[in-house]
């Protein structure tokens, strides 16, 4: 099971039993201890390894005028583009129709239910085209927190990555997951958007992933997301 789970050759998935560092429901394991997949806890070195059969983790490039959402009428939606892939598949958290990048899908309730809760605070990364030349103390402004509607957001890092003919690339990370948060932060202080693509969530990167094609996430990404709020 460890080595299909990714954590290496069977020879060294039994180094890694003999050690020590792996555990059965908070039992030290031994060698050919038999487990059930998705039922047996099994953790390596404190982290939990995903053992069910079933689960299904996606990376998507989700397009421009695409809707967040499995089903739409008359839309075209994210459901369109993984269509039957798994039972129970659904994704994890939201982009709004006019922006890009990656979103996460799976069928592990467990995991998207933390992914998405606030309490976890999961940071996602974006570029953020704007026009025009920014003031310097725009990013001061952000990352000391601008008044919305809703309630007062921040960025949790900024930097300009480019600024050449007329416009401004901005690379920000944010952990909050309000609707169109980045939008309406940059238009309260005067900076309409003009592209958004979501770069990163926690520890899975878009990469050169194109619009519209997904992956499936490697067990050691599976991991990652794990570890990332704390299962």
């Amino acid at each position: 099971m460890l080595a299909q789970a990714g954590l290496g050759s069977r020879r060294s998935c039994e180094e890694l039993i003999a050690a020590g560092r792996v555990t059965v429901n908070g039992a030290r394991a031994t060698l050919g201890r038999r487990v059930v997949p998705g039922a047996d806890l099994v953790r390596v070195d404190g982290e939990l390894v995903p053992t069910a059969t079933d689960l299904v983790h996606l990376a998507l490039h989700k397009p421009v005028d695409v809707v967040t959402a499995m089903t739409a009428d008359g839309r075209r939606c994210v459901g369109d583009l993984v269509a039957d892939l798994a039972p129970g598949l659904h994704h994890v958290g939201r982009l709004d129709a006019d922006s890009e990048g990656l979103l996460l899908l799976t069928n592990d309730g467990p995991l998207s239910h933390r992914l998405t809760h606030p309490s976890w605070e999961v940071p996602k990364r974006y570029l953020v085209e704007l026009d025009g030349v920014l003031p310097r103390s725009l990013g001061r402004t952000m990352r000391a927190g601008v008044e919305l509607e809703d309630g007062p957001a921040r960025v949790d890092s900024w930097a300009l990555v480019d600024a050449a003919a007329g416009r401004s690339l901005v690379e920000v990370v944010i952990h909050e997951g309000r609707n169109r948060i980045v939008r309406r932060m940059f238009e309260a202080t005067g900076h309409p958007v003009r592209r958004l693509v979501r770069t990163a969530i926690g520890p899975i990167r878009l990469g050169e992933l194109k619009p519209g094609r997904h992956r499936r996430l490697s067990s050691a990404e599976v991991r990652a997301l794990y570890a990332a709020v704390d299962l």
